[in-house]
């Protein structure tokens, strides 16, 4: 089935079989291999990546329900010597052990702040009129959906903070 995405930035034209999810389509037909396969459920949030601005499992997702949309993943947020706020303060604040979940955590924290500074709440937020605060409860909650085995959670919240220019 042909699908066109816009993917990073650049158009690509894919003829794949129509049960191609996104994560594979981007990993194997495209060597994007940032965006990692973990659970292949929906639960770890490894393969997390943007579509239209929105963070979803590329897990989950078919390739060809995403034709016209724009796709963006790790590579297409920095790159070395170009490297993102988020991906700096990661590296910054040791935001990461073994690095698997790291692409899945950015992706998840790059689309998070955009929600919050489009004054989404999430379950924990205090103040449903204004804009949420950067704590470590309100980061968390809105992480969940992103695991690290390492148990590199305290360092993530503080890069994610940092990049977001909080005062920790």
């Amino acid at each position: 089935m042909e699908t066109n995405l816009t993917i990073n930035g650049t158009e690509q034209r894919l003829d794949l079989d129509p049960r191609t999810t996104l994560l594979d389509a981007l990993r194997h037909h495209l060597g994007l291999t940032g965006s990692k396969k973990g659970c292949d459920h929906g639960q770890c949030g490894a393969c997390t990546v943007m579509v239209n601005g929105r963070r979803i499992n590329a897990c989950l997702t078919l390739v060809c329900m995403h034709h016209g949309d724009e796709v963006t993943t790790i590579e297409g947020l920095g790159q070395p010597g170009n490297l993102s706020p988020l991906q700096e303060a990661f590296v910054n604040e040791d935001g990461f052990q073994c690095g698997y979940c790291t692409p899945g955590q950015i992706c998840s924290a790059t689309a998070m702040l955009k929600e919050i500074s489009d004054g989404w709440p999430s379950h924990v937020t205090d103040d449903l009129d204004g804009k949420a605060k950067l704590t470590a409860e309100e980061i968390s909650e809105r992480m969940s959906g992103n695991l690290c085995r390492c148990s590199a959670y305290p360092n993530i919240v503080e890069a994610i903070r940092k990049a977001a220019g909080e005062n920790t």
